[in-house]
């Protein structure tokens, strides 16, 4: 047996045992990385370690730091009253406004874990306050991300424009733009439908134009008002919350009826209690809520404007506010997710061993050599996603698309269509909780059984995996563009 194939059986070994067993699969996945990578591939432990996401690292304990402070001092409950007032209470616009939002940075120049790591928190704690689907939320979040991420100036528009420039095949930077942008509208609008989000419609709005002041509270005190319109109680929405990702898909029976976070539906038998207006406390402006908006936005500029490490950045202005404010950052240090921290740096560990060793190269080399050029684009397409899904996006289409170039310089196939195939396929699996998108929004989520969670974006992973890249092959590649 090759040791290419003993690395894969490893892999799925260790899935199985992480799902039959609740073992923290990072912690699997260095044990995995040191016997496959010591015993076959006879790597030293620098060698090992040669694949340990240090960047990913600092960017999940710098961001969710910096947010878990957010939280602490109320600074995110002030953001979710603000986004209220914004979209005039009407809570089903608020993930249409989280996408265009990502999409919108990453269009402009931000790279997609920068966007994704600024957008995610605010958004996860707006669809906590508000019982919205934190997979709804989430992958609204990522697919925006994604929508926007291949514009002509993007992060990944010009790499992978540069890649197909510097292979001499041709390209079209537009077509490239509006089949991602497309692409990740068409899912973000199935995710909307399947998990409640029409729902979310029949809520109404939280606010009105007949000067209530935003709250859930004022909105029940308009006339004809329906308590289901009411953002939950307190012990409500920690009850739901316990519940988040009961059962085995992504978007529970319960919680796709009402337009809520799973597990939360078995509480609306009764009519909920109106929820008090919110207290001065929680909707003023207070100096640490002020310092902390400030490193909010100061986050942004330093990412988007400065190009700085989002990680690093965030880490800086969090032991800056803690500094300022100890008691918040007693409370937060807690909050850093550090058992997303270890699954992510584990698995990405391992596939770094994966690569080290050739296994990936080894995998698409086998798909390149195959002899029927429309069916070789697919399982391209396939390895794309796949690899996707635990490792870089940019990193795999830059393997695959020298790949395809012998059957694409033979004019077999639209190169225009398998470029944009292929980068639809790596990237728009990065709802993955295994990808750095994934994984901000897995920890960006408050009030979850991260566990349960952790599942849904796997399973909901699972299916982009195995349904999109069929789908792009069929619109991009059969029809032969370009």
């Amino acid at each position: 047996m090759s040791p290419e194939l003993i690395s894969i059986l490893v892999l799925v070994v260790v899935f199985v045992i992480a799902t039959t067993r609740s073992v923290n699969m990072g912690a699997l996945a260095f044990a995995a990385a040191f016997a496959v990578g010591g015993l076959v591939a006879d790597l030293d432990a620098d060698g090992i370690f040669a694949g340990f996401p240090g960047d990913l690292f600092v960017v999940l304990v710098g961001v969710t730091y910096l947010f878990a402070i957010a939280r602490a001092n109320g600074t995110t409950d002030w953001l979710v009253h603000a986004a209220v007032r914004l979209v005039r209470g009407r809570v089903a616009l608020i993930p249409w406004v989280m996408f265009a939002l990502t999409g919108a940075l990453t269009a402009i120049g931000a790279v997609s874990p920068a966007a994704v790591a600024i957008v995610a928190p605010i958004a996860l704690s707006f669809a906590a306050r508000y019982r919205i689907s934190p997979l709804l939320m989430g992958a609204m979040v990522v697919h925006g991300a994604q929508a926007g991420g291949f514009s002509p100036i993007s992060i990944y528009g010009s790499i992978v424009n540069g890649i197909v420039e510097r292979e001499k095949l041709p390209g079209d930077e537009v077509v490239l733009f509006l089949a991602s942008l497309a692409a990740n509208l068409v899912i973000a609008a199935v995710v909307f439908v399947v998990c409640g989000g029409l729902k979310l419609w029949s809520r109404g709005a939280v606010t009105g134009s007949d000067g209530t002041d935003g709250s859930p509270a004022s909105a029940a005190s308009r006339p004809g008002a329906a308590t289901g319109d009411l953002a939950p109680a307190a012990g409500e929405r920690a009850a739901g919350a316990a519940r988040v990702g009961d059962g085995g898909t992504p978007c529970s029976s319960e919680a796709v009826s009402l337009g809520e976070a799973p597990g939360t539906a078995r509480l609306r038998t009764h009519p909920a209690p109106a929820t008090p207006t919110p207290s001065p406390r929680e909707t003023r402006l207070t100096p640490a809520r002020t310092a902390t908006l400030t490193s909010l936005l100061a986050l942004v500029v330093a990412v988007l404007v400065l190009d700085l490490d989002a990680g690093l950045t965030a880490i800086t202005l969090a032991v800056i506010l803690s500094t300022a404010w100890p008691d918040d950052s007693r409370k937060a240090t807690g909050q850093i997710a550090w058992p997303t921290v270890l699954l992510i740096c584990g698995v990405l560990t391992y596939v770094g061993v994966l690569d080290e060793m050739g296994t990936i190269t080894w995998a698409g080399e086998g798909v390149g050599g195959i002899g029927v050029p429309l069916l070789a684009a697919l399982l391209l397409c396939y390895i794309g996603a796949l690899v996707s899904a635990f490792a870089s996006s940019v990193g795999i289409m830059g393997a695959l698309i020298p790949l395809a170039v012998p059957f694409l310089e033979r004019g077999e196939i639209g190169a225009i269509g398998m470029v944009a195939a292929l980068a639809v396929s790596a990237t728009v699996v990065d709802v993955s909780p295994f990808s750095t998108n994934g994984a901000l929004v897995l920890a960006a989520a408050p009030d979850v059984d991260r566990e349960r969670f952790f599942r849904q974006l796997m399973v909901y992973g699972g299916i982009v995996v195995a349904v999109v890249p069929a789908a792009a092959w069929l619109v991009m590649v059969v029809p032969g563009w370009g």
